[in-house]
Formats: C-alpha cells, structure tokens, sequence
C-alpha cells in the first residue's frame, strides 16, 4: 500500500475499495442540527445514526452543524476543517477484524469562541429543528444536593453578568430561543444525549432555570414551547489514540487526524417528542419509544455502575484495560453478583429486553480486547457518576431489605482509589472536577473512615445507615490492609 490518503471530499472517491464511504452527495445535504459537543461519542452514534439514514436516501436536510464552546475544542475545529468535517469512525470486532466507513454528516463545524454570532445565526435560522448535546454530566450544572441549577462557572457567570454575546450552551440556547421568538420561528427541539437519568428532563430543568435568570418571560414560553425528548444512548467509544491513527493509516490506507473507534454494540432508545420534525431514525435501529426511563436505569445501573464496580478495584489490582479486568474470572463473578443481586432488582420491568442475557452481554462486551478502553477513563468524574448512578440502587436495596455488600464496596474501592496511590505506592492521577474536595476527604480517612462518606454532596444520608456504614468500613479496611483482590476474594469465595 502507498502512502496513505488524506481525508477530504476530493479523495474520497480514491479511498480504497474496503472504507465504506456515504452513498450520498453531500453537495445536496443542508444543515438541520446544530449539535454541542463534538467528540467520539456523538460521532460514533448519533452521527452514525444519520448517516445510515442519509446513506438510505433520507433526512439530507438534516445535516449537522457541529459546535464547541471549550478552549480544547479548537483542536476538533482545526481537524474537521481540514478535512471537510469527514471523519472515519472504525468498529473493532473482538476478533481483530475492523470495518472503516467515513462519516459524512456533520457537514460544518462552528467553534463559538471564534464567532458567537454564526453560531447563534445557525440555530435562529428556521431550518434548524433540534439541537443536540453531548456536553458531559457535568455540562448541566446540577447541584448535586438540591438538583436545582447551580449557576458556578466562568462562561455562566458571564453569561448571567452581561449583556454580550453568549458564552455558554445555555445561554447560547436561551438567546436563540429569543431570537426564534421574536422572529415567528417555529421552536427547536433540545435533545440532550447524556448520561444521565432523565437527560431530556434535566436539561429543561437546569435550561430554563438558566433562561429564568436572564428573562422569566422567555423561560416560560421555552417551557411551553421547546420539547426536551428523554433518551438513552449506548456505545462503548475509548479516547482515539496516536495508536488508532497510526492503525487506520497502515490497515486502509486513510489519513485521518480524528478518526474514532468504538465497540461493534450501539443502542439507541428514544422518546417520540419533537416540535418539527425528526430523522427516520426508527428505519436505522433507534428504538422509538413513550417512556424511556426502564431502558435507561437499566442501562445505568447495569452497565454504566458495571464499569465503576470494574475500574477503581481494577486498577487498584493492577489491570490498566477493561478487557482484562474482564477476562479474570474473579471480577467476573463480582460484576455479575452486583448486577443480579443489587443492580437488577431495583429496576422496573424493560420491555422487550432478556436481562440475564443482556447482563452476560455486558460481559462480553466490556472483555473485548480489541476495544482497549482504559480504566483511567472509566476511573475519572467519579463525582458525576457514582452519585447519579450507584447511590440510587444503594438507597433502593436499603429501603427495601436488598443486598448492598457489593455497592458498598464499589463506593469504598473509589475511596481508596481517591487516594491517589496504587499498591505499589505509584501515584494515581485523580481526574475529577471536584478533585481537591474528593482527595481531602479521602486523605482523612487514616483519621475517621468515614471521612470519605461524610460528603453528603455525594451520599446524601448514608454516613448514617449502620447497615451500610458496617459494610463500607469492614471493606474500607480490607482493602488498606489486604488489597483489591484478595478483598474481592473473601467477598466472592
């Protein structure tokens, strides 16, 4: 093979014959979403999605806008115009084997910092119809006691302080909405594609509550105008890796400065809940649903507690992969005990869904060994995670009588993994935007072991539950004294 092909419109009819490239003329494709927060996830699965639609003939009026608002999102920008917004995204089959295909329907990226303006002009305009964000749990700001809106941050802070041009997705939003308005534009639909319980719904919370600050009036008719659909999104994407970019180039021959890699696995439940239309998403495998919520506590409390069951004891026990973490029998136990005894009992029935073969599915997925997801990313913003996810089967099984002997050691193992040393006294760099308050509370442990527990931010009342609390420090002190896996041990054996 000669040296690999750089990726734009002008050569994608010379890529070679294996990468799948859009059935579609993208010269006939005009813009209909402005998306927040461009990165693997949201090209690997909702971008995905529309492309197998736009690939199929449909929806070449929903092209997608993308648009960042971080300082580090400069980079994205840089790498999407270089390459007319096309990427690869490459499944990585257990087996070793890849498929490439390159997406194509993202067709314009806005970085605000640059040109707030045209990023506000793209979502007054009519033909934008939803606007979708992947912004990160933490991107709602949701204070985690009250789950009010919390308006800390320096791009809110401005936003709410002056009159200029917006800075923050929030604000960004609210202003567009204004504009559409005033203008006698049909609404939006705001479409939050996060991991969180509920993400349609805190999104409009913690929106208009934004919007309710700068304009009550405007925050009213936002509520009753603009839906804000539920969903449920899943598809395990790692961190792209000079690695990945190096394989692509060997193994097809495309130069690509971002692809993205992800599992084989996508789901994707959405609730029906648009102002103006939507893809024919339900003619490329999105399940198109009334109520969302059993498909998402599954997906939370199975899955996504799964992998912080996996990551801090993992890493603890000196596995840096899931896919290793998985492939050892003894976690394997303990993953599937949590998620038959703690996590399943606590959801309603999911229509339609085989728990105990989607349980044993997780399994499998997670020990893909071509997948490579680190433990590091599963191990950071612990805060955002561990409160929204775990504490509320923690709480369940506690009111009803349930085992809790697994959640209380997941809890104990992030705060021995807060610690931020190993066990063999390597430092671990603690990724969390509350590190400093995270790593205090764990450092004072050797003082109080329920240092850790205390922070009601995160646990609400369980530093007062003796059933728990007898858990959390009997493994608290095993891990101390006697490590991950010989904790894990005496649990499971």
């Amino acid at each position: 093979m000669g040296a690999p092909i750089a990726l734009s419109t002008a050569t994608l009819g010379g890529l070679p014959a294996e990468v799948a490239v859009p059935a579609y003329d993208r010269a006939g494709v005009t813009p209909g979403m402005v998306h927040f927060g461009v990165g693997g996830f949201f090209r690997a699965h909702q971008a995905m999605y529309l492309e197998r639609s736009m690939n199929a003939g449909h929806d070449h009026d929903f092209g997608i806008v993308g648009v960042g608002t971080m300082p580090g999102d400069a980079r994205m920008r840089d790498a999407m115009k270089a390459q007319d917004c096309l990427y690869t995204l490459v499944v990585k089959h257990p087996d070793g084997s890849r498929d490439a295909q390159v997406i194509g329907s993202m067709i314009d990226y806005l970085f605000a910092p640059d040109d707030p303006q045209a990023v506000l002009d793209r979502l007054a305009d009519p033909a934008t119809r939803i606007v979708s964000l992947t912004v990160t749990e933490g991107g709602y700001h949701v204070n985690q006691v009250t789950g009010e809106f919390d308006p800390k941050g320096a791009a809110l802070e401005a936003d709410l302080a002056g009159s200029g041009l917006p800075q923050s997705v929030f604000a960004f939003i609210t202003e567009a909405a204004r504009m559409r308005r005033e203008a006698g534009t049909a609404p939006f639909t705001v479409m939050s594609c996060d991991n969180l319980p509920g993400n349609g719904d805190v999104a409009k919370k913690m929106i208009l509550a934004f919007a309710a600050m700068k304009d009550a009036e405007l925050a009213e008719w936002m509520g009753a105008n603009i839906p804000f659909p539920n969903c449920m999104v899943d598809r395990i994407t790692p961190v792209t890796q000079q690695a990945d970019i190096d394989d692509l180039a060997e193994r097809f021959g495309v130069a690509d400065a971002w692809p993205v890699v992800c599992e084989p696995y996508t789901q994707w439940v959405l609730e029906d809940h648009f102002a103006t239309g939507r893809p024919a998403y339900e003619e490329v495998g999105v399940q198109i649903v009334d109520d969302v919520v059993p498909y998402e506590l599954m997906k939370l409390r199975l899955l996504n507690v799964s992998h912080q069951a996996l990551c801090y004891l993992g890493y603890l026990s000196g596995y840096r992969y899931a896919h290793e973490v998985c492939q050892d029998e003894l976690f394997v136990k303990f993953l599937l005990g949590y998620m038959e005894n703690e996590g399943s009992p606590t959801l309603p029935p999911v229509p339609g869904v085989d728990l105990d073969a989607y349980r044993h599915q997780l399994v499998e997925r997670f020990a893909n060994p071509e997948v490579r997801d680190t433990l590091a990313r599963l191990c950071a913003e612990s805060s955002d995670r561990i409160p929204k996810w775990l504490v509320p089967v923690i709480k369940t099984n506690l009111e009803n009588g349930g085992q809790i002997d697994r959640s209380a050691l997941v809890v104990a193992s992030w705060a021995r993994y807060a610690e931020g040393v190993d066990e063999q006294g390597e430092p671990i760099e603690i990724v969390d935007r509350f590190k400093d308050k995270v790593m205090a509370a764990a450092a004072a442990q050797s003082e109080d072991d329920l240092a850790f527990l205390r922070d009601a931010d995160f646990f609400g009342d369980l530093a007062d539950n003796e059933r728990f609390t007898a858990a959390y420090r009997r493994f608290l002190a095993s891990l101390h004294e006697a490590g991950a896996r010989a904790t894990l041990e005496a649990l499971e054996n």
